[in-house]
């Protein structure tokens, strides 16, 4: 049986999930964990980040990021505040337990995307991403 795209897809997202989760054991993080808090950290320079932009930045239904955040402000990761004028809202503000794991965790996501992507040419990437933007759309519609 010949593998579609599907299927190699699954194989990589299995692979990646592998590597990232036994890179962050030692941190306390998941692989996914230690993703959003890049992005919190990263996105908190730019203004307040709230729990729709972790859910739209990584296509996590509204149930799967409330427990990812839940369980990192159990862990001390981060914080959530309230918004003064709106009170559904809640923004995400990094702990300095976050700040300090961030050059670890940027370390980890550097290495293993150059693990990914060795051997492989800019132009051959830059498919790469055009085709999966692509694809992601297609499933969208």
């Amino acid at each position: 049986m010949e593998k579609d795209c599907g299927l190699w897809i699954n194989i990589l997202s299995h692979k990646i999930k592998k590597r990232m989760n036994a890179n962050m054991q030692g941190l306390g993080l998941t692989g996914l964990q230690s993703r959003v808090l890049h992005y919190i950290l990263v996105k908190c320079a730019d203004g307040p980040v709230f729990q729709r932009d972790v859910e739209n930045a990584f296509g996590l239904s509204r149930s799967t990021a409330t427990g990812i955040l839940q369980l990192m402000e159990k862990n001390g990761l981060i914080l959530r505040e309230n918004v003064a004028n709106d009170a559904r809202l809640k923004s995400l503000i990094p702990t300095q337990k976050a700040a300090c794991l961030d050059a670890q965790v940027g370390e980890c996501l550097h290495q293993t995307e150059q693990c990914l992507t060795q051997g492989l040419s800019n132009a051959q990437l830059a498919l790469f991403m055009e085709t999966a933007e692509q694809m992601s759309a297609n499933l969208d519609k």
